[in-house]
C-alpha cells in the first residue's frame, strides 16, 4: 500500500466525479409518491385529531385528578385503590401514545408519555418505601396492610 501514489489516485477519482452530470450523482425522487404515503395521507384525511385529543384530555384529566386523590392511601384497600387509579393512568396514558403515532400528532404523543411517567412517579412513590428501595416516611409507609 506504500507504493501507491495517492495524489494521482485522487485526482483521478475527482477527474471522473467531474465528467458525471449532477443528475446521475444526485437522482432526483420519483414524482409519486409511494402507496405507503398515499395510504398515510388518506388516513389522516379521514380521521380527524378529534379522536385523538379526546384519548388525550381523559388522560389528561386522569392525571391531574390524582394529585387531588380523596381518599386515605397509606395502606389495605385505599392503597390497592390507589394503586389500581395509578395503573389506569399508565393505562391511559399507552392509549393515547399509540393513537397519538398512529394519527401522527406529535405533540400529543409526548404528552401522551409524560402522562406514563407521570404515572410511573406515583407508582413508584408507593410502592418502592414497601419493597425496602426507599426510605419510608409517614405518608408512605413500609407496610402494606393496616393494623
Amino acid at each position: 500500500m506504500a507504493d501507491k501514489d495517492w495524489d494521482r489516485e485522487l485526482a483521478k477519482i475527482d477527474k471522473q466525479l467531474e465528467s458525471v452530470s449532477d443528475e446521475q450523482l444526485f437522482p432526483k425522487t420519483a414524482a409519486t409518491t409511494s402507496p405507503e404515503r398515499q395510504e398515510i395521507v388518506e388516513k389522516q384525511s379521514r380521521t380527524s385529531t378529534l379522536g385523538v385529543m379526546v384519548r388525550l384530555l381523559l388522560s389528561v384529566a386522569l392525571g391531574i385528578g390524582m394529585i387531588f386523590w380523596p381518599y386515605e392511601a397509606r395502606c389495605g384497600l385505599g392503597l390497592m385503590a390507589y394503586l389500581l387509579a395509578v395503573a389506569v393512568l399508565i393505562g391511559a396514558g399507552t392509549w393515547s401514545a399509540v393513537w397519538a403515532w398512529r394519527h401522527r400528532a406529535g405533540k400529543a404523543h409526548v404528552l401522551s408519555l409524560l402522562i406514563i411517567v407521570w404515572g410511573t412517579i406515583l407508582g413508584a412513590q408507593e410502592i418502592l418505601p414497601r419493597t425496602g428501595y426507599a426510605k419510608p416516611t409517614l405518608e408512605h409507609p413500609s407496610v402494606w396492610q393496616c393494623e
